[in-house]
C-alpha cells in the first residue's frame, strides 16, 4: 500500500448495481478498469515506481500465479488521461479462519500521480467490483489515516486479526455484504504475502 493519495476532494460516482456491465470507473481525470494481459509490465512498473524497493512488483508478479489467490477481474488500473497507468489496486483470496475474504494489496500510485485522486479512483474501482461478485468481506493492513475514507475500519471491531504484531488501528475490514455473517478469527494470506 502507498500513502499516494490524500485528497479529499474527489467525489466518486455512485457504486453500480449488482449484475451492472462492466464499464470504466471515472473520477475526474482517471478512467479505473479491470487490468488486461496487455497492462502486465506497466503494473509491474507503477509498483516497482511507488515504493522503494521492487518487493510490492514481485508480490503481484507472485500472486498473479497462484490460482488459490488470484481473482480475475479483481486487479484494477487507473489511467491518466495520456493513456499511461497512473495506480493499481488488486484484491486476491484470503480467509479469515477458513472463510473466504478478499485482502487489498498492494495499492500503489505512479509517483507522478501522486495526492491527485487515481489512487482513491483505482480503490473504489475495484472495492464496487468485489461488491458486485458477491464478495462479503475486504482486509487491508494500511494507513489508518487513508484507508477510513473507504469505510475501512478495525478488524479487531470484528474479532479479527493477522497471525503477526501490527498496530491494531493498521489492520483494517470493510464489510461488503451486511446481510452475511462476519468472519472472525485470523487471517490466513495467500503464500506469497510470507506471513
Amino acid at each position: 500500500m502507498t500513502e499516494d493519495d490524500h485528497s479529499l476532494n474527489d467525489s466518486p460516482p455512485s457504486s453500480p448495481h449488482a449484475g451492472a456491465p462492466e464499464r470504466p470507473y471515472s473520477a475526474a481525470r482517471w478512467t479505473a478498469r479491470p487490468e488486461t494481459a496487455a497492462d502486465t509490465a506497466a503494473v509491474h512498473a507503477v509498483n516497482a515506481a511507488a515504493f522503494p524497493t521492487e518487493a510490492e512488483a514481485d508480490l503481484v508478479d507472485a500472486l498473479r500465479a497462484d490460482p488459490s489467490a488470484w481473482l480475475p477481474g479483481l486487479s484494477y488500473v487507473a489511467e491518466a488521461p495520456d493513456r499511461s497507468l497512473a495506480a493499481f489496486a488488486l484484491l486476491t483470496r484470503c480467509r479469515v479462519s477458513g472463510v473466504p475474504a478478499l485482502a487489498l494489496a498492494p495499492v500503489a500510485t505512479a509517483p507522478r500521480h501522486q495526492r491527485r485522486g487515481a489512487g482513491q479512483a483505482v480503490v473504489r474501482a475495484v472495492l464496487d467490483a468485489a461488491r458486485r461478485r458477491g464478495e462479503p468481506l475486504v482486509l487491508v493492513l494500511g494507513h489508518p489515516e487513508y484507508y477510513p475514507r473507504f469505510g475501512f475500519v478495525p478488524a479487531s471491531r470484528y474479532g479479527i486479526r493477522p497471525g503477526f504484531e501490527v498496530p491494531d488501528e493498521a489492520m483494517m475490514a470493510l464489510v461488503l455484504d451486511d446481510s452475511a455473517p462476519v468472519a472472525h478469527g485470523t487471517i490466513e494470506y495467500p503464500a506469497a504475502f510470507g506471513v
